[in-house]
């Protein structure tokens, strides 16, 4: 099968395109055809090596943890799907060596959700990794009920057009920071957007009280989020883990089906959707990631698989 793999950290220059054998169905993997994956940050973050500490690399690699896909084979352990399944998965393992940048993904089955049937496949690739972090984060670390109002840092992004959406389909009120250019996507999001930058708390405060706080960009967001009130245990970060010292949540998003599920079923009942800003065919998985990389892009970036 074709596949994108890197044979050594480095530079986007090291992604090629790939023969590779088939992946071994296990007891309790499910063999996908993939028919579309997505980039995230954290993907050309493990290539250039930043994450080797954390999590082992084995080379050569095939980069990717989200797919949307065919179920082709399911493992004898595997009673949930069957052939001809239609499911999406955050296919994260202990190690970093068969992802989803792939024509066939073997995906743990406790990865995978069924696929949103009013998506189309870049889209439902587009949802799992970045739909979880922000579901994890509000529902988990936060706790946000309709009685919260929920600040979110870099409001636009990937992540951060579905924490607004999660946040206000749990009833809360949200306000977004948000380059100017990008307000009134927010605004179609649902929450109330301000330009990030200087003499930022005095603007958020001037629209309300905040109760909530998800960082999603690092830098000065956890400190701004105090300096309005925010209570340390009501402030979760993805971009820095320091905030764990003051009292608040570090989120790392982990594989779970039941918050998958209920991604799914908040995209079905049409209070979560999916932005795609651009995709790219597989074999330009490199171009894909250094476009990723720019840290500009609103929504998501997605790869096509044939």
């Amino acid at each position: 099968m074709k596949a994108i793999v890197y044979r050594q950290y480095g530079g986007p220059e090291q992604l090629e395109t790939a023969d590779v054998a088939e992946p071994t169905v296990g007891p309790d993997v499910v063999l996908l055809q993939a028919r579309a994956a997505s980039v995230n940050p954290v993907d050309w973050k493990l290539r250039e090596g930043y994450l080797d500490g954390l999590i082992e690399a084995w080379f050569p690699v095939i980069p990717g943890w989200d797919v949307a896909g065919v179920v082709e084979q399911p493992g004898i352990a595997v009673p949930e799907f069957a052939p001809g399944d239609e499911v999406i998965g955050y296919v994260r393992q202990d190690i970093v060596r068969n992802g989803t940048y792939a024509q066939k993904v073997a995906a743990p089955v406790r990865t995978l959700a069924r696929k949103p049937r009013n998506l189309d496949w870049t889209q439902a690739a587009s949802l799992p990794l970045a739909g979880l972090t922000a579901y994890q984060a509000l529902v988990h670390a936060l706790r946000v009920t309709g009685s919260d109002t929920v600040l979110v840092h870099a409001a636009a992004g990937g992540v951060g057009s579905f924490a607004v959406q999660v946040a206000h389909s749990l009833g809360a009120r949200v306000i977004g920071t948000a380059s100017e250019p990008n307000h009134d996507y927010v605004r179609s999001l649902g929450a109330e957007p301000v330009t990030y930058g200087p003499g930022l708390a005095e603007r958020v405060g001037g629209i309300a009280p905040v109760t909530a706080a998800l960082d999603l960009v690092g830098g000065d967001a956890v400190s701004q989020s105090r300096e309005l009130g925010v209570p340390a245990r009501r402030i979760a970060s993805v971009a820095d883990p320091a905030v764990n010292r003051i009292g608040g949540s570090y989120v790392f998003v982990r594989p779970d089906p039941s918050d998958l599920a209920a991604l799914v079923d908040l995209v079905e009942a049409g209070k979560v959707t999916v932005e795609v800003a651009e995709t790219f065919p597989l074999e330009r998985a490199a171009d894909a990631q250094r476009r990723s990389a720019e840290g500009h892009t609103r929504g998501k970036i997605a790869l096509s698989i044939d």
